[in-house]
């Protein structure tokens, strides 16, 4: 064991790693389903994990006069590599891969996307549709409260055309639901993605009966209004998002599954944390002042709210 390690020298990949610990292992899978040999690590897995906590207290106890807190903290991290290791060995699973894996993930979550010469709404979804057939590139929307069969209600326009009836909250207390098409009118501005803005502003892709009936058909629009109710309830524990500048991340990689068989599956978390931040910017806005005006514009990332003049 000693030469193999000697042998792999500083090129010691995660793989490497994981095929010498496995020589050490000493509860191997029985076979016929026994779950001990896995049980062992996970177990180990939680009480390494447990004394890596244990040397933190001691170090936040003591503070630097606690001089092996560097040493001890290395073993423990190396224990749990042990351990890990050894889980994903009983699994099958590759070390190297899960890494790579896991970096292309943080990657799409939090790094900084290469900048496009262009608006990537320009190059997405539907540039080789008929202009008749494309997402609006600029518009206004008018969000107007109105009287309608002695109620309050909601009017929208997209650039002066009306975008069908009226609205309310769907609710018996005053939530400000009803504003809610501003999330759909980011995603179709920001995103380029957007089958129920299509369906209002009449801009299917009749053209190829496949995408009309797969991208901007019924079951594409139910999943965009179940994203928009879903992101709501998200929204309503963090006060409308009023201050955040990040979004849970287990709502983000939902959406992510939900829009997997649509063509925005290509966007990345980050993307659409960036719509929701700002379509709630414009939310509370259109909230506090019962209504306003939405300007947005796809090439210049332009998503904002002025109050009707």
């Amino acid at each position: 064991m000693t030469s193999d390690v000697h042998a792999a020298g500083d090129n010691l990949t995660l793989r490497d790693y994981q095929l010498l610990a496995e020589k050490t292992d000493q509860v191997p899978e029985a076979g016929g389903g026994d779950t001990t040999s896995l049980m062992v690590p996970l177990l180990g897995l939680a009480g390494e994990a447990g004394s890596l906590l244990s040397e933190f207290k001691k170090w936040m106890r003591q503070g630097d006069i606690y001089r092996p807190f560097t040493d001890q903290v290395s073993e423990e991290l190396g224990d749990i590599l042990w351990y890990l290791s050894n889980i994903a060995s009983k699994m099958n699973l590759d070390l190297d891969e899960i890494a790579r894996e896991n970096l292309a993930k943080l990657a799409d979550r939090w790094g900084e996307a290469e900048k496009p010469q262009q608006s990537l709404f320009s190059t997405h979804y539907d540039q080789q549709f008929p202009e008749d057939e494309q997402l609006p590139r600029n518009f206004r929307a008018d969000f107007r409260m109105v009287q309608a069969s002695g109620r309050k209600k909601l009017s929208l326009t997209i650039n002066g055309e009306s975008s069908g009836d009226y609205l309310t909250d769907n609710a018996h207390a005053d939530d400000g639901y009803r504003f809610h098409d501003c999330f759909h009118l980011a995603m179709a501005a920001l995103l380029g993605w957007s089958p129920l803005v299509r369906h209002i502003c009449r801009r299917k892709r009749k053209s190829v009966p496949d995408i009309d009936e797969v991208e901007d058909g019924a079951r594409a629009r139910i999943t965009e209004e179940a994203i928009s109710v879903l992101v709501y309830e998200f929204a309503r524990d963090f006060s409308m998002f009023d201050g955040a500048e990040s979004v849970e991340f287990d709502l983000l990689r939902t959406i992510k599954m939900m829009t997997r068989p649509y063509e925005v599956h290509d966007r990345t978390p980050k993307e659409w944390e960036s719509v929701i931040l700002k379509s709630y910017a414009v939310w509370r806005a259109l909230i506090r002042n019962d209504g306003g005006c939405v300007t947005a514009s796809a090439d210049d990332e332009l998503f904002e709210f002025s109050p009707i003049g």
